[in-house]
């Protein structure tokens, strides 16, 4: 495998992973489309705030859960995996 296909599998790995990887953590500890879902990890932190505070990373860790970023991530993954097979048959 030449250096300009490594790099191109490198550097799609990172990008496709920084998409799925906070998405799915988001979802995993409660932060979901209809808000902190209860009894999970984020409704015990939220419980020990108290009040939240706009701005905290609590709150944007709401608000992208509650924007649905999981779903985002599906879409976003499809398209950037398109791309990504378009450039290998470019190269290859």
């Amino acid at each position: 495998m030449d250096i300009a296909l490594k790099t191109l599998a490198v550097g799609t790995a990172v990008a496709v992973g920084g998409l799925v990887v906070p998405g799915a953590v988001l979802g995993a500890v409660g932060f979901t489309a209809g808000g902190v879902a209860a009894g999970s990890i984020a409704a015990g932190v939220q419980a020990g705030i108290g009040n939240v505070a706009a701005g905290s990373l609590f709150a944007v860790c709401q608000s992208a859960g509650a924007a649905g970023v999981g779903t985002v991530v599906s879409g976003a993954t499809a398209a950037a995996s398109g791309a990504v097979a378009a450039a290998i048959a470019a190269v290859a």
